[in-house]
């Protein structure tokens, strides 16, 4: 049968599917996890120390150059305890999940949740911001760009999601390199902008310029006339230089073993290039003047760079590399939330706190739907913050500080409760980390209320009720299904089973189900017409009376009130009334295109069908008809020597694979078996050698002896592995390569079968059996 058009669109845009074979995890060496973690984090320094000014300008003026490098190292010091803390997450929670995993251990699954809430915020801003930032960066070089920035920020989010959809990894020195690339430019800078002070040929920029932040009066006074309140927000502002920290402690699976000192190794490394490089961009400020722009550019990072460089022509080409390097890492800092939101998104989902959807691998093996979701999300932040950096800030990092909290605070409990050698230390260092933390968190609370925090403050209890929530209705269905189980396996089967065909008309798609229903083997079989209109009714009747139905009775029930629905249900209720009946109500439905289909037609039969499922002893099957596709013919499989496949193994119907996945698997394996020794063709009463992966796995009783079947495909048919008297066996699962030999049979089902052959597995797992 043909893929539908979707499918095949799919197919065009993303690639082919990839099989779980194709899922690898590659272990990162330190080098190249520093390059491929951290983009998020060191790419802070090109928006953080200029957040700081955005504040302090429009206050003090001039003096906000003075007070740039006090509130930077009150910064670093929250650095330093977040990264101590962080120093003990890794070695400790050496899988993914970061400071959710640290909550879920540390105080269960619904206090997790606020960790949960936390990242996941943290991930969607994530890429409104860096896009933004990235996009300031490219403005800044190229100004005329500057009346499109929301359709670049947007352009970016699009092409990231369509690249991750495609199965882009984040691992590998592709991904490396902007980091690296920015690092060596942006040291470069402060390193030359530090000499040319220290001769004294570092130009300093006016600070009343056309388009700039309007400054302040400055004056010498105590904090440079600047109030508490006002250090607190400029504080605030520029704890945005502290995200992305946490990317470490998320990936640290990803390390090679022993994961836990590697990954404490680069986080220590990664504060240290990123508290060097917020220091150094403030420095610069402090020495150039370089002052914020209304419009977010040009950036303060990118004039102190030209500042730094000078209008040469080498020093304009310096310029534009460095703004490349800015660039780069930013949108390179986007992608990796297109890493980490999934995957969080998949382990909440997976504690049922989440659409289990989520929890599914797509097309390409990625978690498509977490990735759309994440994608659709930060564009309408965007859209609705204009790809403002400065108004995203403000709903930034009260996300990011959250789970900074969360996991200190975890860390103390944890210490408490192991109390491992120097475990009061490391409560010390985890409490102040989290004390310091939650603090800056209610420092944005309050500062940036009404700049757009009080969104966060108010959103973040209602999301973490809202995963409580739908936990509950996750939990109360489990139990449903669970408690009920013993009490109905012990129920006996009822004595007859009658099925209705419920028809509208006589078409195709009643004959569809009509057939099914003779298939079934019921004591009785019955078509029901509920008559609304009595000339439809005895055009049906005439019809039926016309053509052969095989001896299948056409009872007509008048329905006046046209509750048809409600008709279904008096019927079931009346067939089941005596306690010994079973009772399989069929309804026809031809299947139409998705949108034209839900507007033209009705969805009675879906109606009938949820109302039926509440009755005991009763159940309503939909049986589609797809319209709008040429019928198919499947020719039957005729049993071996028979037919037009004999003298030559199977017909060419015979189970084909249902997947483009699996026709490859089936495929590779007819290639590996064609022209191996000892191979001959698939006939019974032959010894064959077969080899391929295994497509199911089955345990049944065959006259009462336990049975593990195999089936495993050989090009257009599939052979049946056979172990009488095991219930197990060690080493076969569905997706192992196996090789077998033996005398191969047709059973009464026309499968080709091996009994008890002797095999190989190919792909030995450690408890596998090499050789039987």
């Amino acid at each position: 049968m043909p893929e539908r058009l979707n499918y095949r669109l799919k197919n065009k845009l993303l690639g082919p599917p990839l099989v779980r074979d194709d899922m690898r995890s590659e272990r990162l060496s330190n080098g190249v996890a520093l390059g491929v973690l951290s983009p998020d984090c060191i790419s802070s320094s090109a928006y953080g120390p200029e957040q700081i000014l955005r504040v302090l300008v429009p206050v003090v003026g001039a003096g906000a150059f003075t007070l740039v490098m006090p509130v930077t190292g009150a910064i670093l010091l929250v650095l330093f305890l977040v990264t101590m803390s962080y120093r003990e997450v890794v070695m400790v929670y050496t899988k993914a999940g970061g400071s959710y995993a640290v909550s879920r251990d540390n105080f269960g699954v619904r206090i997790a949740q606020v960790a949960a809430v936390a990242l996941l915020i943290d991930y969607v801003v994530t890429v409104a911001v860096q896009t933004s930032a990235g996009a300031d960066a490219l403005i800044s070089a190229f100004d005329a760009l500057g009346p499109y920035k929301l359709e670049i920020t947007v352009a970016v989010v699009v092409l990231l999601t369509y690249g991750n959809l495609r199965g882009i990894r984040e691992a590998g020195r592709a991904f490396a390199a902007p980091t690296y690339f920015f690092i060596v430019t942006l040291g470069l800078v402060i390193v030359i902008g530090l000499i040319r002070k220290a001769t004294g040929n570092l130009p300093v920029l006016p600070i009343n310029v056309p388009g700039a932040v309007p400054p302040g009066p400055s004056t010498n006074g105590f904090l440079m006339g600047a109030s508490v309140f006002i250090l607190l927000r400029a504080f605030a502002n520029g704890g945005s230089s502290l995200t992305g920290l946490e990317a470490i402690s998320n990936g640290v699976s990803a390390f090679q073993p022993p994961e836990g000192p590697h990954a404490r190794r680069v986080l220590v490394i990664m504060s240290l290039v990123l508290g060097t490089l917020v220091t150094g961009v403030s420095l610069l400020a402090a020495f150039t003047h370089a002052t914020p722009y209304v419009s977010g550019f040009p950036t303060v990072i990118s004039q102190e760079a030209q500042q730094v460089f000078g209008h040469s022509g080498v020093g304009n080409s310096m310029y534009y590399v460095f703004q490349a390097a800015t660039m780069l890492i930013l949108f390179t800092g986007a992608n990796t939330s297109f890493n980490g939101f999934p995957f969080l998104a998949s382990f909440v989902a997976e504690d049922s706190f989440l659409p289990r959807q989520l929890t599914r691998r797509g097309h390409r093996l990625v978690f498509s739907k977490g990735i759309v979701a994440l994608s659709i999300v930060a564009i309408a932040i965007l859209v609705a913050t204009d790809a403002s950096v400065n108004r995203l800030v403000s709903v930034y990092a009260i996300g990011v500080f959250t789970g900074f909290t969360m996991a200190g605070s975890g860390m103390v409990r944890h210490h408490l409760r192991t109390r491992e050698p120097h475990w009061r230390r490391k409560v010390v260092i985890n409490g102040s980390a989290a004390v310091l933390s939650f603090s800056v968190v209610l420092i944005f609370a309050i500062t940036k209320f009404t700049e757009g925090a009080w969104i966060v403050v108010v959103l973040f209890p209602l999301l973490v009720w809202g995963l409580i929530r739908l936990n509950r209705q996750y939990r109360e269905e489990a139990a449903t299904l669970r408690d009920e189980l013993p009490g109905t396996l012990k129920v006996r089967p009822l004595r007859r089973h009658v099925v209705l065909v419920l028809v509208q008309d006589l078409d195709l798609a009643a004959n569809r189900a009509l057939q099914y229903a003779k298939s079934l083997g019921a004591a009785s079989v019955r078509a029901v017409h509920f008559m609304i209109d009595e000339e439809v009714a005895d055009r049906l009747e005439d019809a039926w009376t016309k053509l052969d139905r095989a001896g299948i009775p056409l009872e007509v029930i008048d329905v006046p009130d046209r509750r048809v629905v409600r008709a279904a249900l008096d019927l079931a209720a009346e067939v089941t009334a005596d306690g010994e009946t079973e009772v399989s109500i069929l309804l026809p439905r031809p299947t139409y295109p998705r949108f034209s289909g839900r507007v033209l037609h009705d969805r009675v039969a879906d109606r009938v069908a949820a109302a039926i499922s509440a009755l005991p002893h009763a159940t309503a099957t939909i049986v589609p008809f797809q319209l709008g596709r040429p019928l198919v013919q499947v020719e039957s499989l005729a049993p071996p020597g028979e037919g037009p496949a004999a003298g030559g193994g199977v017909t060419p119907a015979t189970r084909r694979p249902e997947t483009a996945a699996a026709a490859a698997e089936a495929a590779e394996a007819a290639a590996a078996t064609e022209g191996a020794p000892g191979s001959a063709p698939l006939r019974p009463g032959r010894r064959v050698r077969v080899q391929g992966k295994l497509k199911s796995v089955t345990v049944r009783p065959v006259e009462g002896v336990p049975v593990v079947e195999c089936a495993v495909a050989q090009g257009d048919s599939v052979v049946v592995l056979r172990f009488m008297g095991r219930r197990r066996v060690i080493g076969i699962h569905p997706g192992v390569t196996i090789k077998a030999g033996g005398t191969v049979r047709s059973d009464p089902d026309n499968r080709l079968v091996i009994d008890n052959p002797s095999y190989t597995l190919l792909d030995t797992g450690p408890d596998s059996e090499d050789e039987q």
